[in-house]
């Protein structure tokens, strides 16, 4: 992971630019000064030459010893760069160096250097020229006297005879001295303007940097302020091509994201409206529904009051078939009509689960007894099959006993031939019983495409006029709302031609488990869900809570105006956004009386609990739990909650 601090594009212009800037001057510098060194070495070695060439001609005359001591003795007062000249005899030439080579090197790091110049004559003898020439030697010595010396040298002819070498010292440290002292104030007028250069570059940079740090400016307001209607004004001294297309894109941007706001808040506004009048065609529903079926409920008591009082035995048979069609005609609506009866009180809320003790087999023996004569009547064969002994529940007796009613008279109602099958097992746990009842026949069957939508209240799969079977489809989703008020399961195994089986699963209590009914008693608890009831919910009525169960927020704010309510809690598939809302409008409609807030998330969202729970804990939810708690765990979280609040 790369752990480096960021930096901007403007301080890594600057130090990119102060960098290659001290390079520059650095190599510029070195440069000059080893070029300038070597071109002043190259002609001090040319001028030493020139100085050799005359030593050398005039060293190679007869009575040339005065003239040499003459030269000497002017070349060491004049030339302070030269540190000695000799001279010595042999006839023997020595071989010589090319000094040309290795010039850098001597004019940068040696201390002296030696040049040797042949000596030649044609006029005098051996022994004279040496005279003449040591004593040139000798006054060279005297003068130089630990100073400076020279001698000179000329190159012989190739037909002369070589009389000794005249050797030139030069002291490379007082040249290099004297070469600094001269080029000094060169120096000093360069830097200057190299400096003055160095500066306007700088602030040449200063251009483009202060647009960057500008457009810096404007993009940390855009990110520091979200609710930035309109993008401020960039200021650009400069029209850089870059930095303009970077402020057109941004602006660009800008403006791209303000109209996906607006059309956000649009859309939230149409959904907000959507649901306000979901809300209200919901309630309007559940009122017609509601004033329908009290209406013809009323009305269908009359006509059943009206045939009771019929006296049967005074009618003739002509009359006593017309009552027996009435009579069958006005049970089967009153029986729809208690189904969606049954089904609008679900809906609402308003149906509650009353557990008493009872015995499965004689459940199952009084709904054998109350469908055997009606499968007799239709050549049918009604089988059950028990496999568990004679035993006591606990639950709500008479809403099983109906769902199984409903699901053995489908069965009956959509089998033309064969049998129907009714199948109890029993399953004892520690804590609890699973009690599995399957309604099993050899009818017409479900095709698989229509599976999921038999629970659907008043879908007919065949919904023609001339279908062939009666119904008004409130039967199946009854029993699909009353299998989750109890907490309990329906699920459905069907063959199109070949038959339906249904299993009903019921989780009962047991003794045990009963004496923990109380814990939560006296509480009054709206559990507000969106689709299904969760077994959070089953939890609280076992634990002995009162639970009113609510799917509008129009209901919740209507429950809570009527009785005083202790808490209101949000199912695990209510939508943080949903719960946020409700929230808000709880709070607002509270007075005296504060109810307690739970949001329930489900453990897959623990991770994202932090984008959430701080909207709201601000609307007003008190707290916001993971779905995880059962039986005395969840009282005990409860009755803490309640006593911090």
């Amino acid at each position: 992971m790369n752990n480096r601090p960021s930096q901007t594009i403007s301080t890594l212009i600057w130090r990119s630019v102060v960098q290659a800037i001290i390079l520059a001057v650095l190599a510029g510098f070195l440069m000059s000064i080893v070029y300038g060194l070597l071109y002043h070495y190259k002609e001090k070695r040319q001028h030493i030459q020139q100085l050799a060439t005359m030593l050398t001609t005039s060293a190679s005359t007869a009575d040339g010893a005065d003239i040499v001591a003459e030269q000497v003795r002017f070349l060491l007062e004049s030339e302070p760069s030269i540190r000695s000249i000799l001279f010595y005899s042999t006839p023997k030439p020595i071989d010589e160096v090319n000094q040309s080579r290795d010039d850098w090197k001597n004019a940068l790091f040696a201390d002296t250097v030696s040049f040797n110049y042949p000596v030649t004559s044609d006029d005098i003898g051996d022994d004279s020229a040496l005279d003449t020439l040591n004593s040139s030697q000798q006054l060279s010595t005297t003068l130089s006297n630990g100073e400076q010396e020279s001698s000179a040298s000329s190159e012989a002819n190739k037909n002369s005879a070589l009389v000794g070498y005249i050797n030139l010292t030069l002291d490379v440290n007082t040249l290099r001295s004297h070469w600094f002292r001269s080029n000094i104030l060169l120096w000093l007028i360069t830097t200057i303007l190299t400096v003055l250069w160095v500066l306007y570059i700088l602030r040449k940079l200063k251009w483009p940097i202060r647009d960057i740090e500008a457009l810096k400016e404007v993009c940390h307001i855009v990110v520091k302020n979200p609710e930035l209607e309109q993008l401020p004004v960039i200021p650009q001294l400069f029209e850089f091509q870059e930095l303009v297309q970077i402020k057109q894109t941004l602006a660009v941007l800008f403006d791209r994201l303000q109209k996906v706001q607006q059309d956000y808040e649009a859309l939230a506004i149409f959904e907000q409206q959507l649901h306000n009048k979901d809300v209200s065609l919901d309630v309007q529903l559940h009122n017609f529904q509601s004033m329908i079926t009290h209406e013809l409920k009323t009305s269908l008591n009359a006509i059943v009051g009206g045939l009771q009082l019929l006296d049967y035995d005074t009618l003739n048979r002509e009359q006593k078939d017309a009552v027996e069609i009435i009579s069958d005609g006005s049970d089967k609506l009153v029986s729809s009509l208690d189904h969606i009866i049954q089904l609008n009180l679900i809906q609402k809320g308003q149906m509650s689960i009353n557990c008493i003790a009872f015995n499965p087999l004689q459940l199952i023996a009084d709904l054998l007894a109350e469908y055997e004569p009606i499968a007799r009547q239709k050549r049918l064969e009604l089988i059950s099959r028990i496999h568990h002994i004679d035993y006591g529940l606990e639950g709500d007796a008479e809403k099983i006993k109906q769902i199984l009613s409903i699901l053995l008279s489908n069965a009956i109602k959509f089998t033309p031939v064969g049998q129907v099958t009714i199948t109890s097992q029993l399953t004892h746990f520690d804590k609890s019983n699973r009690w599995q009842i399957s309604v099993k026949d050899t009818g017409i069957g479900i095709d698989s495409t229509h599976i999921d939508d038999i629970f659907n209240p008043f879908f007919q799969v065949d919904s023609s006029q001339t279908r062939q079977y009666e119904g008004s489809g409130v039967g199946l989703p009854v029993v699909k709302q009353m299998a989750q008020l109890m907490g309990a399961t329906i699920e459905v195994d069907s063959t199109l031609g070949s038959g339906t089986q249904f299993m009903l699963t019921i989780s009962m209590t047991n003794k045990q488990q009963s004496r923990q009914q109380h814990l939560l008693a006296g509480l009054t608890i709206i559990y507000y869900y969106y689709h299904e009831v969760g077994f959070l919910a089953k939890e609280l009525e076992r634990l002995g809570a009162t639970v009113i169960y609510r799917q509008h927020e129009a209901l919740v704010i209507e429950e809570m105006s009527i009785r005083q309510v202790n808490m209101v809690m949000f199912a695990e598939d209510i939508f943080p956004s949903k719960a946020e809302s409700l929230a808000k409008r709880i709070r607002q409609f509270e007075s005296e009386h504060r109810a307690l807030l739970v949001y329930w998330y489900p453990p897959h969202r623990a991770k994202q609990l932090d984008s959430f729970e701080h909207g709201l804990k601000a609307a007003g939810v008190d707290y916001c739990y993971s779905a995880t708690y059962k039986d005395k765990a969840l009282s005990d979280l409860l009755k803490r909650w309640l006593v911090w609040t």
